[in-house]
């Protein structure tokens, strides 16, 4: 059965990820978008990277442009934006799709392990999170409206397991 480490990503500085360099850290993945209405969750992001970071929690935020066009930049331009308004220094990703036929085979995997209200697989909206374990299993899914602070919960208990 997949997990997280099977995966590979581009920064959004374009560098190749294997996620298998997060092995045995707690990684919450974000499709993210700079002009949606949830874009302000970005700084409470970044306060949840801040406050968990040395525990082992690593956010990985996904731009994605597939809901109302809310992130039409390119990278370096999304990547700039994400620092000046929002102090973003979690790790900030390439600009992926996460639904449909040209969809990140991350996103493909983690919409099936954690899928959504009444078994939905597909993702709703910008900002909706993925809370994955140590073992690089998928623990759960929030909603777009799920604010970062509102994780705590969780990722403290995902963090408290070895």
């Amino acid at each position: 059965m997949p997990n997280l480490y099977d995966f590979e990503a581009m920064t959004i500085d374009g560098h190749q990820l294997p996620l298998r360099q997060l092995q045995g850290q707690v990684v919450l993945v974000v499709n993210t978008a700079s002009a949606c209405g949830f874009t302000p969750q970005l700084t409470g992001l970044q306060a949840l990277h801040e406050q968990f970071e040395q525990r082992g929690l690593v956010i990985l935020g996904f731009p994605c442009n597939q809901f109302g066009a809310q992130d039409k930049g390119r990278n370096d331009e999304i990547a700039r934006f994400c620092l000046l308004n929002h102090g973003v220094r979690f790790q900030m990703m390439g600009k992926v799709a996460v639904n449909g036929a040209n969809a990140h085979p991350l996103f493909q995997w983690l919409r099936t392990q954690a899928p959504g209200w009444l078994g939905s697989t597909s993702i709703k909206w910008n900002f909706t999170k993925f809370l994955v374990g140590r073992d690089g299993a998928a623990i759960k899914r929030f909603a777009p409206t799920d604010k970062p602070v509102d994780l705590c919960p969780a990722v403290e208990a995902a963090l408290s397991l070895h």
